[in-house]
C-alpha cells in the first residue's frame, strides 16, 4: 500500500512525513524526483531525488507521472519514476500533489493507494511560508506567493471530489493530525494482513 500525503503549500506535508518515517509503522520512502534546487536542510532520497532533466529524459521509459511548473526562476519538474521494487511486500509513504496522486493512482490502482489530504487555512500556511522562506540563503518570495495562488485551482474542492478525497486531516495542532493518521494507517494496513 501507498500512503500518499498531499496538501497546498506550507501545510506540513513534509514534517508529517519525517514524523512517520520515524513512526513504528514500518513504512518505506517513496521518493519523488524533482529538478528544482534543494531547500536548506532538505536530505537527498528523503524528500526528493534532487536531479536535472537530463536524468529524467534519460528514464523517460521509466516514468510513472511527470508534472512542470513554471516558476519565476524557469520550469521545475517532478515526476515518479517506476524503479521495480515499490508495492514488493512494503508499504510506502509519499509526498506529492492531487495530480501526481490520481497518476499513481491509475498506475498502481485504486485499491494501492490511500490518499492522506491535508488541510490547515490560508493565514497559518501563508505564515509557514513566509517563515520557511526567511530560513533560506536566497529567499523565493516570488515563488511562494505563487505557489499559494497555485494551490487554489490545483486543490480546488471540483478536483478533490473527483479525486474522490473525503477525508481531510487538520494538521493545524501536529500531535493531533499523526496520532489520527496513525490510526487510519494501522486499521488499513490490519485489514491488508
Amino acid at each position: 500500500m501507498i500512503f500518499y500525503i498531499m496538501g497546498k503549500s506550507a501545510s506540513g506535508k513534509d514534517s508529517l512525513y519525517k514524523k512517520l518515517m520515524d513512526s513504528n509503522l514500518n513504512l518505506s520512502r517513496f521518493a519523488i524526483y524533482t529538478t528544482r534546487p534543494k531547500r536548506d536542510g532538505e536530505v537527498e532520497g528523503l524528500e526528493y531525488y534532487f536531479v536535472d532533466k537530463n536524468y529524467l529524459d534519460k528514464n523517460a521509459d521509466r516514468v510513472i507521472e511527470k508534472r512542470v511548473y513554471h516558476t519565476v526562476f524557469g520550469d521545475w519538474y517532478y515526476a515518479t519514476i517506476d524503479d521495480g521494487k515499490v508495492l514488493k511486500d512494503k508499504d510506502y509513504i509519499a509526498i506529492g500533489t492531487l495530480e501526481s496522486y490520481n497518476n499513481i493512482k491509475k498506475y498502481y490502482g485504486e485499491n494501492k493507494i490511500f490518499p492522506i489530504y491535508i488541510e490547515v487555512p490560508y493565514e497559518i500556511r501563508r505564515e509557514r511560508a513566509i517563515n520557511r522562506e526567511q530560513k533560506q540563503k536566497e529567499p523565493k518570495y516570488d515563488e511562494m506567493e505563487r505557489r499559494l495562488k497555485a494551490d487554489e485551482i490545483d486543490f480546488s474542492e471540483e478536483k478533490l471530489k473527483e479525486a474522490n478525497i473525503i477525508k481531510r486531516y487538520d494538521i493545524t495542532t501536529m500531535d493531533e493530525c499523526l496520532k489520527e493518521v496513525i490510526k487510519d494507517i494501522k486499521k488499513i494496513k490490519s485489514n491488508n494482513d
